[in-house]
């Protein structure tokens, strides 16, 4: 098995005084809808967690089971099962009432509190003397698409243990789609497990998202009406200013990605029936931003006006221009 920092090459630059001051270096892979690599930057079969990146994956059960129906969820209740929001009162006040409509609340959750990373609703529960609770965790609604599977196969109030039925439904959906067997997990920021998987199967399987719209089956329409939901509410998925709002925005329905910690981003891109997986070794959010969105606009999904995405100055407190991030030289 090849580890994270083996093979990997140069991905962003941050530049400064015309000096280059620092190099982030990773791996991605681009497969089309037959699996088959269409690009690849260091090692594509590097094995390794996707992290919240995973998120439409672990949804799918949800959606598959007829969970989703049975509780009357519609896209946006869908897109923050996808989502790593900010806690902004769009985002905390869909889950409470996506809970309050399963007749459970805040204690039913397993993600931890968290404080909301939306400015706005941070510094007004700080003016309110509140405190984080668990629908301000950043995978509340990932965890209320568990509770909604959970409540639909009568599994036990332990959702995110490996063994219950919800994580093993997950488990059986994430090995397929992404056509290889996890060879562990590990346990997420939220306390959900994360599968180990290599880095072109979780590029196959956002392949397989991207080209669901032209094909049949249950599968195949949990997933369209994943990535729809996603495409249909940016705003949701993060958040106001946060990255993967406005790269999808910038996209224009061309793509729709999903960010995950310590590097990791994917993107399914409906036109062209691609799928596209990114790691940056040192788990850098800075460099992923700015690797995803030259590699978008490789592909055609960004247009040229959208160039800031990835390559854009630096700036200082002042004000003053410092320096520069930018992809390497053929990654955009």
């Amino acid at each position: 098995m090849t580890d994270v920092g083996q093979g990997d090459v140069g991905l962003v630059e941050v530049w400064r005084g015309g000096r280059l001051e620092c190099l982030h270096r990773g791996h991605a892979v681009v497969v089309d809808r037959a699996g088959e690599i269409v690009a690849a930057w260091g090692d594509p079969d590097l094995v390794t967690y996707p992290r919240s990146s995973s998120k439409p994956i672990q949804a799918l059960p949800l959606v598959e089971s007829g969970a989703a129906d049975a509780a009357g969820l519609g896209p946006a209740q869908l897109a923050l099962a996808c989502a790593s929001h900010q806690a902004a009162a769009i985002h905390t006040d869909r889950v409470a009432a996506w809970l309050s409509g399963l007749g459970l609340g805040d204690d039913d959750l397993r993600c931890g509190p968290q404080e909301p990373r939306d400015r706005a609703a941070r510094d007004a529960m700080i003016r309110g003397g509140g405190t984080p609770c668990q629908i301000h965790n950043n995978c509340s609604g990932k965890h209320a698409g568990f509770l909604t599977l959970n409540r639909h196969l009568g599994g036990g109030a332990d959702y995110v243990d490996p063994d219950h039925p919800v994580q093993q439904a997950v488990r059986a959906a994430w090995e397929e789609v992404c056509g290889e067997e996890s060879p562990n997990y590990g346990i997420d920021g939220c306390s959900a497990p994360n599968f180990a998987t290599s880095l072109i199967g979780t590029a196959r399987a956002m392949a397989s998202f991207a080209t669901a719209r032209g094909r049949s089956g249950t599968r195949a329409e949990a997933q369209a009406r994943l990535m729809e939901a996603m495409l249909a509410h940016p705003e949701l998925i993060h958040g106001e200013g946060g990255a993967c709002t406005r790269i999808m925005r910038a996209a224009e329905r061309r793509a729709a990605v999903k960010g995950g910690a310590e590097g990791f981003y994917v993107a399914m891109l409906p036109e062209a029936g691609l799928g596209v997986a990114l790691k940056i070794t040192d788990g850098g959010d800075r460099a992923k931003d700015v690797a995803i969105a030259a590699i978008l606009h490789r592909l055609g999904a960004l247009p040229d006006g959208a160039s800031a995405l990835w390559d854009r100055t630096i700036s200082n407190w002042a004000g003053i221009e410092t320096g520069r991030i930018n992809a390497v030289d053929g990654l955009a």
